[in-house]
């Protein structure tokens, strides 16, 4: 496929340790060969190999997925104050998927995510998902410098009944002046009235060329940060 960004990377697991490459589109796949097998997903946590489930001796799946391993992995994202060409930083990933206890359930998911930048590190912490960690990292950088990436851009938002622990952030480029008039959930100028005209879905990652720093307009999940 074109257009995949690539994304250096580990996998381990109680069999070993293995460097790997990650595919991602920036929107709604992921993949990965690891062990010889391929594995596609929407995020990192529903990764399934493609050619059907692998020998069970090689990896262990939930419902299909891998699980009973660490995930590790490196995503560049810019940071920029105003008037100035932005520097990119590094965000090192860690997901541990822990152990199948029930159908569809594990005993354990931590998301350690942690931006590198000029020298320093942001983050850190063990996040439920991206876009806790994302706010997190805004937060402690310096004054006037933000992220330049789809979590912090003025078209996006995420539905009111949740999301993943990455992407299912929606994109709204193609409908800005009426998602800048969305003040809430429900109602003419709800979000929910808006959502069947999205542009599409989008990592929290992601960056494209319509990219706008979310400034004060709080859309449905408010300000960023």
């Amino acid at each position: 496929m074109s257009g995949l960004h690539t994304w250096p990377g580990r996998y381990t697991d109680r069999h070993g340790s293995q460097e790997l490459v990650f595919e991602s589109d920036g929107r709604e796949l992921i993949r990965t060969t690891i062990r010889g097998v391929l594995f596609e997903g929407e995020t990192m946590d529903t990764l399934g190999a493609l050619a059907g489930e692998p020998p069970a001796e090689m990896f262990r799946l939930a419902d299909g997925d891998l699980c009973s391993c660490l995930l590790e992995w490196e995503v560049p994202l810019p940071v920029a104050a105003a008037g100035q060409t932005p520097r990119t930083g590094v965000l090192h990933c860690a997901l541990r998927l822990g152990d199948p206890v029930t159908s569809g359930a594990l005993d354990e998911e931590s998301l350690t995510v942690t931006l590198r930048l000029d020298g320093r590190a942001y983050g850190g912490e063990d996040y439920g998902d991206f876009e806790t960690a994302l706010y997190d990292i805004q937060r402690r950088l310096p004054p006037g410098e933000f992220l330049r990436a789809c979590i912090a851009c003025a078209w996006s938002d995420y539905h009111p009944v949740g999301h993943s622990m990455m992407t299912g952030l929606a994109c709204f480029r193609d409908t800005k002046d009426r998602y800048g008039r969305v003040d809430g959930k429900h109602g003419p100028q709800g979000i929910l009235a808006l959502w069947p005209q999205l542009t599409e879905f989008v990592q929290e990652t992601y960056l494209c060329g319509e990219f706008e720093p979310r400034g004060a307009h709080a859309g449905y999940r408010g300000t960023f940060p």
